[in-house]
């Protein structure tokens, strides 16, 4: 039996459908009961809890070979990151008391950067959890591929805002089916130690490749406006965003190339989807 966290969304359900496939026991782990029937309908234990509920969680991660750790995300955090804090010292505490086999962490590329950016998030989970005393694997995912969901309304009009700059750079990308296949993959294997795995897709893309395989994908030309980085802040705050400077850092980081894989001792793995079939899949998904 696995355990698996965050099965409503993307990476999680990638997880779990991947451990399915494969042909195991899955313990799905979700907040709301509601949305937990199509994971029974399919033979999988339902485990209704949230990442701040300790004792319901911890019975949740007991008994299992193995389990996801997904930390929930936040792409607007108060200075400090305070619900981070707070859930690290949750799914920390209830990892020390139920004790399962193996413990796969999703963390992210950069995880390891000391420069104040929206990925120290998870390099502060990384931080929380490296000090128990289990056999824990750390998955240090690139850019995923299906940000560009954000994009389709825009690029179904033709022209899409842009935020990686210059456009022709590339940066580390993966999708998210990959790392569902990484993540089942892990859970499988045998190893005892604390690792750090980085995961990326088949090879690096830029802006200027999201344009094209967007323009593929609608079957008309789609163009990328370069928003000036003078405009961020305005415009993040006007989408709703109270505190965007991390977010602006993790771009910055980006950009300018200093959020990158640690490499050193990390062992390297690459998914096989390419950004064409992962943002066809995107858009087919939303027709």
């Amino acid at each position: 039996m696995f355990a698996v966290m965050g099965v409503t969304g993307q990476v999680g359900k990638a997880v779990a459908n991947a451990l399915l496939d494969a042909g195991k026991k899955v313990r799905v782990i979700l907040r709301d009961a509601a949305k937990g029937s199509e994971w029974s309908d399919r033979g999988c234990e339902v485990s209704v809890t949230d990442n701040l509920n300790v004792p319901a969680l911890t019975k949740a991660l007991t008994g299992v070979e193995g389990a996801f750790i997904l930390m929930p995300p936040n792409y607007d955090p108060a200075p400090g990151f305070p619900d981070t804090v707070a859930a690290n010292l949750s799914v920390r505490g209830a990892l020390e008391k139920a004790k399962p086999s193996k413990v796969v962490v999703l963390s992210t590329v950069g995880a390891h950067v000391e420069r104040a950016n929206l990925l120290n998030n998870l390099k502060m989970s990384e931080e929380s959890f490296r000090t128990l005393n289990l056999p824990i694997t750390f998955l240090r995912a690139a850019w995923f591929m299906e940000n560009s969901s954000w994009d389709l309304s825009d690029a179904r009009h033709g022209t899409i805002n842009g935020f990686l700059q210059p456009a022709e750079h590339p940066i580390p990308m993966v999708a998210v089916r990959d790392i569902g296949k990484a993540v089942a993959q892990l859970l499988q294997e045998e190893w005892s130690e604390m690792k750090v795995v980085e995961l990326e897709g088949p090879s690096r893309y830029s802006a200027k490749d999201i344009e094209k395989a967007l323009s593929i994908a609608f079957g008309h030309q789609v163009r990328t406006r370069a928003i000036p980085r003078s405009e961020w802040e305005s415009l993040f705050r006007a989408q709703g965003a109270n505190n965007p400077l991390p977010r602006i850092q993790m771009i910055d980081g980006f950009n300018e190339g200093w959020i990158d894989f640690e490499g050193n001792d990390a062992e390297h793995r690459k998914g096989s989807t390419t950004l064409n079939e992962a943002i066809a899949q995107l858009v087919a998904d939303r027709a």
